[in-house]
């Protein structure tokens, strides 16, 4: 049999974990720090910009500018709330890294690789590998590559 036809290029997804360490702990926590200032900061800039949008508005006043405050008030009060709900997901996730064990395990995503499969592979054990991180080195590669 030829070996071109036993054999085939596959893709699979790689679960990277990362170890909690004091360190990864500690970048985890001013990465999502850094996100919450920013949301902060977003939601200063929109609160601005809102009031700038009213009271330009409210110089008009028009039937046409009530209309036209009630309309940017509506949509300033629905980003504000999508900005809120935003932040208290970061808040959440940072409440969540501080409350994480020293050497436990966590996702901390996922990268494709290619692979290949002959005639006789178990394909379920060499779709699922792993690569465990401990402060951004590979410590172990799980699974059959």
């Amino acid at each position: 049999m030829d070996v071109s036809q036993s054999q085939l290029l596959l893709k699979r997804v790689i679960t990277i974990k990362a170890v909690v360490t004091p360190l990864w702990k500690e970048e985890a926590q001013k990465q999502l720090q850094n996100q919450i200032n920013q949301l902060d900061s977003r939601l200063q800039q929109l609160e601005m910009q809102g009031q700038r949008m009213v009271s330009e508005l409210q110089k008009q006043s028009s039937d046409t500018a009530t209309q036209q405050v009630s309309d940017v008030q509506t949509k300033l009060n629905q980003d504000k709330s999508k900005l809120l709900q935003q932040k208290n997901q970061v808040l959440q996730q940072l409440q969540t890294v501080q409350t994480l064990e020293l050497n436990q395990e966590v996702d901390q995503g996922k990268v494709e690789s290619f692979f290949n499969v002959n005639v006789g592979d178990n394909l379920i054990r060499k779709l699922q590998v792993e690569i465990l991180l401990r402060d951004g080195v590979i410590e172990e590669i799980r699974g059959e590559l």
